[in-house]
């Protein structure tokens, strides 16, 4: 059995009720193994800092000890809609170990280099159909082919039609390296915590 998204009817924003001003895009979320216990889009709070982040680059309170009722109310007032890029590989099968475990691991490396059919979301036709969105951001570097292959189409698509596009540092450990390293070389100004580098750095892109 293919693995989908774990929120697959909410990746083309189907059950946004409002006009969306910016598209924040991941990756994916497998709606297995079990221990996918995400309630919502970045839900797994001990692993990603998203919910702190968002809503500090906004001047607001962190939500990370909140839930799904908060953080979705928090995108309707800010005009946000969330999706992912992946919403479902084709050739994972649910009664593999070794697939179970890849994703549980939740690794975009261990999707990138162990599966070759997706079905991808389509980010340009929700910009065409979501006329009001202005902004739109990917959570995640694109240095591999893969993802910088998906994410080119957006980028021609946003620069073409004034859109601010950017790539936004992952909002989770693995932005580690790039903390210690400014904190290295910025000793009077060094950054208390590895949230609040990450605020900095996606004020720095952040609309206004």
């Amino acid at each position: 059995m293919p693995c989908k998204h774990k929120f697959y009817d909410e990746l083309r924003l189907d059950q946004v009720d409002y006009e969306p001003e910016t598209l924040i895009v991941g990756t994916f979320s497998p709606e297995w193994p079990a221990d996918n216990i995400a309630e919502w889009f970045y839900g797994r709070t001990d692993e990603s800092l998203f919910w702190d982040i968002l809503p500090r680059v906004y001047g607001k309170q962190s939500l990370l000890s909140k839930g799904v009722t908060e953080w979705r109310q928090f995108c309707k007032d800010q005009k946000i809609a969330l999706t992912d890029l992946i919403s479902e590989i084709e050739d994972a099968d649910v009664a593999s170990k070794k697939h179970q475990k890849m994703l549980g691991g939740f690794s975009d490396k261990a999707i990138m280099h162990n599966f070759d059919d997706f079905d991808f979301t389509n980010i340009v036709s929700l910009l065409q159909k979501h006329r009001s969105i202005k902004n739109v951001y990917l959570t995640r570097g694109i240095t591999e082919a893969f993802w910088r292959h998906l994410w080119s189409t957006v980028m021609r698509y946003s620069n073409s039609n004034g859109l601010h596009e950017r790539i936004l540092l992952t909002p989770d450990e693995s932005a580690a390296y790039q903390y210690e390293a400014y904190n290295t070389a910025n000793p009077d100004i060094a950054m208390p915590a590895l949230s609040d580098y990450l605020v900095m750095r996606w004020k720095e892109v952040w609309h206004h």
